[in-house]
């Protein structure tokens, strides 16, 4: 009976153990949100600009981008579907994923503009979440003709 003994008590230690670590993959489970590589082109039109960046989600559970805001017009978010624009209403942010918002594909669409942003500001804009809340960027204004080295 003595040798079962110990293997017994590391037996119900590493049970014990195994239990503790759970709490660990509650953490992992939540959306964990970034946001990078903001910009938006020096707009040429006195009513609409484009905005582009990149929501990074380290977490283990999506989320959705369900609006965006900004004072200096009204915003949605786009997405090209063959070779037209559309609207896009609650965009993906996938678990361990990146929504990314760039030129040629979807993109933040800035329109009635309440004034055009000049290169060398920058303009707030508010991303609001379905799970994450409200995260708020800061977006440099570029030249109209800017490309990131990043691809997007």
């Amino acid at each position: 009976m003595r040798r079962f003994l110990p293997v017994t008590a590391v037996l119900t230690g590493a049970l014990v153990l195994a239990g503790c670590g759970s709490g660990d993959s509650q953490d992992d489970s939540k959306a964990e949100l970034s946001v990078g590589g903001a910009y938006m082109p020096q707009p040429v039109s006195d009513s609409m600009a484009a905005g582009f960046l990149t929501v990074t989600n380290k977490g283990g559970t999506k989320d959705k981008l369900t609006s965006v805001t900004s004072d200096v017009g009204d915003v949605t978010a786009h997405e090209t579907v063959g070779s037209s624009m559309q609207e896009a209403k609650d965009v993906a942010v996938p678990a361990h994923g990146q929504l990314v918002f760039k030129s040629g594909g979807s993109h933040l669409m800035f329109e009635k503009l309440k004034r055009k942003p000049k290169q060398g500001e920058k303009v707030t804009v508010k991303l609001h979440f379905a799970e994450s809340g409200t995260v708020t960027v800061e977006m440099p204004v570029k030249s109209a003709t800017y490309s990131p080295k990043t691809g997007h």
